[in-house]
């Protein structure tokens, strides 16, 4: 499944081979032992996976259920009349297909597949950047999508990547990619990352978003046992990211717009006053998974 690819999650290995995380984890770590694959926080990839990007068919079926879930609840940020940015990538093309529900909506975009999930929304207009078209992610890129970004203004932007930690912030291993997603970035009045948890802790070439311009990162609980992605959380919110956490399973009414209220805006100083951001996760029922929830900054 690695070498097929690209990278995996512990929870698909698990599902796919019908037996526990805890088991799973054991093998990779022997696999990574005799250098046939690196792990990653929540999964593993292939040796040398620093530079390495898979393309959209690979990445199209991994951590399918946590994109759809981190979707779900990442577009109830998003009200009616707005002006967003979406970036390119899998899961923003997962958020996409929830924005065109939105009426009165304007959506700037470098990503086909985004545009593409758009087309048909009624009231939806959609704004595509120029630029050279990458096919491995259908996405636009170059001098030509930068330009057309310079004198935008939206309230936000919603960014995927190929690694995150809170040293670096969003990473991504293509550098064409990397110089358009900053563009985008200076567009908006915030940044909201939507990233699974197998992007926890991951870092790549190429930095595109630096921890004090992220506002929020949406993103699912890691599975369990997984200290260090728990750990790089408790980083972000400690840097002032807040955090919504979304749950996996749960029905898309279960993941309603009041379970994120609407961020106010932020450059540099994070929000939220002496007690620090608000941290969220989805009002999904069932029993609350533990550690990751409620993050808030540490007392220094």
């Amino acid at each position: 499944m690695v070498r097929a690819n690209g990278a995996v999650s512990l929870r698909e290995l698990a599902r796919v081979v019908q037996t526990s995380e805890v088991t799973v984890r054991r093998d990779v770590r022997a696999l990574e032992a005799e250098g046939l694959l690196d792990r990653r926080h929540g999964g593993a990839v292939l040796p040398g996976g620093f530079t390495r990007e898979s393309g959209f068919p690979q990445k199209s079926h991994l951590a399918t259920a946590e994109k759809t879930a981190i979707a779900d609840l990442a577009a109830g940020l998003v009200t009616e009349g707005e002006a967003v940015v979406v970036g390119a990538g899998t899961t923003t093309q997962e958020l996409a297909r929830r924005l065109a529900r939105v009426p009165g909506l304007t959506v700037v975009t470098n990503s086909l597949l985004v545009a593409q999930a758009l087309a048909h929304a009624n009231r939806v207009e959609v704004v595509m950047t120029g630029g050279t078209l990458r096919g491995s992610n259908y996405a636009l890129v170059g001098s030509g999508a930068e330009q057309s970004l310079q004198g935008l203004r939206v309230s936000r932007a919603f960014l995927s990547g190929s690694g995150l930690t809170a040293e670096r912030g969003l990473s991504t291993s293509n550098m064409l990619s990397a110089s358009v997603d900053r563009a985008l970035v200076q567009a908006a009045g915030e940044v909201v990352v939507l990233a699974d948890h197998t992007k926890l802790g991951t870092d790549t070439m190429f930095q595109t978003v630096p921890t004090d311009v992220i506002t929020r990162l949406v993103t699912d609980e890691p599975p369990a046992h997984d200290d260090r992605a728990e750990g790089e959380l408790q980083a972000l919110a400690d840097r002032g990211v807040q955090i919504a956490v979304a749950c996996v399973g749960a029905s898309a009414g279960e993941r309603t717009r009041q379970d994120v209220p609407m961020p106010t805006p932020r450059r540099g100083a994070p929000q939220g006053g002496p007690a620090g951001p608000t941290h969220l996760r989805s009002a999904a029922t069932g029993p609350t998974p533990p550690r990751v929830a409620d993050l808030a900054p540490r007392r220094r």
